[in-house]
């Protein structure tokens, strides 16, 4: 898990890439960054719906396709990548790292 000073900064440029998630809800949700098509992105989607189911998160999926080249290659090689308002969690991540994640948050 990456406690990013820049998560901030970061946030900043995927909501101008994608002005959509500019909403007062999605100031506190999770991100999970990926694109269709992506079997590990499938993956990290089933687990956090199975960790959502228990414990009170909100994610939003959000597709890197819909980025520009150059915001899109930061994730490129390491999707899926989950991202709260504080931090970044970059693929593999388990129960338990989400966990860790939710308590720090």
């Amino acid at each position: 898990m990456q406690n990013d000073n820049n998560i901030t900064a970061l946030r900043a440029e995927i909501i101008n890439a994608k002005p959509s998630l500019n909403t007062p809800d999605n100031s506190t949700k999770w991100w999970l960054l990926g694109t269709s098509n992506c079997h590990l992105c499938e993956l990290a989607e089933q687990l956090l719906t199975r960790f959502g189911a228990v414990y009170p998160i909100e994610y939003q999926l959000v597709d890197i396709a819909d980025f520009d080249e150059a915001l899109m290659m930061k994730f490129a090689t390491t999707i899926p990548v989950l991202l709260t308002p504080s931090k970044r969690l970059d693929y593999p991540f388990s129960v338990m790292d989400l966990q860790q994640l939710l308590a720090a948050s």
